[in-house]
């Protein structure tokens, strides 16, 4: 019986931690800007719980965030000395649209707070600015709570967030999507990009839009930023002209698929099942103010995973 009760009591004690799983997850999310990194963050959070005197932890949910915090700000201080030295721009890991790593969305604020635009400005905040910011504006947490994580006053939590507001203001108003509005959308923009003319996509971008590409230490993309609709709609015509290198590239002929990823329209390039590209559309009302591309494959390993799981998927376009 004694060890029936035990086996009951860790049963209950893992319980409990699962059902905290997805929001430390998508905390961990948020404050990483890698969905691995996070898986990481709160399995390492899991083992400490297990290891825990858990009759001296008042409350469970407070403990798990704390501990899940301190491990994040040891992996974003580590995190800024990697970039130093990462290859080409460094853009966070994408996810699609019912990626629980995403977590609440009801608010515009939670929303925001994990496109890929916002994310990507994320990386200009301190690790304590981006840890405050992300449990106030994402998760309701008062003050008085963010204090107690990370051992501050509650004054000085406050200063941290008006900080970390200020870095991260921005004048563009983002619009909101759901998959049909996605759609059109990406339709739009492929329309434009496959037509091999940089009229029409110079007609669909802002005239100070952004284009930013990752492609790791693994695949060529363009090292530094272009800007202006002019200088992207050559980029974009250029790279979407057919060419045998390019295949061999991404293994095969790929086919261009409209999703929502991260809560915004995105062009997603598979070949088969295996998702080899991600082009992140942040519209405005003025027009797509900027691109995040994503060809890194260490960066999309899980949003393949999840798009063979809900396939299969009819292409808007296939080319090369």
């Amino acid at each position: 019986m004694a060890d029936h009760g035990v086996m009951s009591l860790r049963m209950y004690e893992t319980d409990l931690f699962e059902s905290s799983r997805g929001r430390l997850e998508a905390i961990a999310y948020r404050l990483l800007g890698s969905a691995g990194d996070a898986e990481d963050a709160v399995q390492d959070t899991f083992l400490r719980w297990h290891a825990a005197d858990r009759e001296r932890i008042e409350t469970p949910e407070a403990w798990l965030t704390k501990v899940l915090t301190n491990l994040c700000l040891n992996q974003l201080t580590s995190a800024r000395a990697r970039r130093e030295t990462y290859v080409g721009q460094w853009l966070p890991e994408p996810v699609l649209a019912g990626d629980r790593m995403l977590g609440p969305a009801d608010t515009v604020e939670q929303r925001e707070s994990v496109s890929i635009a916002m994310l990507t400005l994320m990386e200009r905040l301190s690790p304590n600015e981006r840890v405050v910011y992300v449990l106030r504006e994402a998760f309701g947490y008062a003050h008085r709570e963010i204090a107690e994580i990370l051992d501050l006053t509650e004054a000085n939590c406050q200063q941290i967030y008006r900080r970390a507001k200020q870095h991260l203001s921005t004048d563009r108003a983002r619009t909101e999507v759901d998959a049909a509005a996605a759609r059109k959308v990406v339709e739009e923009f492929l329309a434009a990009a496959l037509s091999g003319d940089t009229e029409p996509l110079i007609r669909l971008l802002t005239d100070d839009a952004v284009s930013v590409a990752d492609g790791g230490p693994r695949v060529p993309a363009r090292r530094a930023p272009v800007v202006g609709a002019l200088g992207i709609a050559r980029y974009l015509r250029g790279l979407f002209r057919p060419a045998d290198h390019k295949r061999a590239i991404v293994g095969g002929r790929p086919a261009f698929h409209s999703a929502v990823v991260n809560g915004g329209p995105a062009v997603l390039v598979a070949v088969g099942e295996r998702v080899v590209g991600v082009l992140s559309l942040d519209t405005a009302p003025g027009g797509v103010g900027a691109l995040h591309i994503q060809v890194n494959p260490d960066k999309l390993e899980r949003i393949t995973r999840q798009w063979a799981a809900d396939g299969p998927h009819r292409p808007l376009a296939e080319m090369w």
